[in-house]
């Protein structure tokens, strides 16, 4: 699987862009801005963009949603549970001095276990709110990778001080959801630099052991 990290917006979101080697499918997760630094990458690699992702709703995360879809005219997927944020992100950008356009509405849903495929690759959806009432990690059992928004970072979690937000059911989606992937699989997050599921589980200190 080809894995390239672009890091868009003023706040430094990790936009991904997946890419099947052999059709030369994708998938764009979390576009939050900087899209034609988007696009170039994918053109770069001859990718075709088959679906757009959102972790979760957040304005920081979907900020370049527009100009990605209408450029690629790729199908648009978040969790129902946040599809409500999508109307509200310019609203919230200007509130921490981001201008951002509000997104489109989703061609369809994520559900917590579902499939999404491009070319001979697969994502596995998981559902690990918390962090907002919707949020979603994806996993790659045959890259040994997941990819997981703003609900778990290198040595740290998501805020959840925002509306819809739980640290108590932020940290048993970790414990629960994330935690037990094989301690090999690499965590791939939101914001900063990536670590591995088991590094999390030993030293994160925003995760209560036991």
């Amino acid at each position: 699987m080809i894995i390239e990290t672009v890091t868009v917006g003023p706040l430094q979101v990790n936009c991904y862009i997946l890419g099947c080697e052999e059709s030369s499918e994708a998938v764009v997760i979390d576009a939050g801005g900087s899209v034609d630094r988007i696009l170039s990458r994918v053109k770069s690699r001859g990718l075709n963009v088959r679906h757009l992702i959102s972790t979760h709703g957040h304005f920081d995360h979907v900020g370049g949603n527009r100009a990605l879809l209408d450029a690629t005219g790729a199908t648009y997927l978040i969790h129902e549970k946040d599809a409500f944020l999508l109307a509200m992100a310019s609203a919230s950008g200007r509130s921490f001095g981001v201008e951002v356009e509000n997104s489109p509405e989703p061609d369809g849903f994520l559900e917590d276990g579902m499939t999404i495929d491009f070319g001979k690759q697969r994502l596995q959806v998981v559902f690990t709110p918390g962090h907002s009432p919707g949020g979603c990690s994806l996993y790659s059992a045959d890259e040994g990778a997941v990819f997981t928004g703003d609900t778990l970072f290198n040595g740290s979690v998501g805020r959840t001080d925002l509306p819809g937000g739980s640290m108590e059911v932020l940290i048993r989606s970790i414990k629960q959801r994330l935690f037990t992937l094989p301690e090999t699989t690499r965590v791939y997050p939101g914001h900063g630099p990536s670590s591995t599921i088991a590094i999390e589980r030993i030293s994160n200190p925003y995760v209560p052991k036991g």
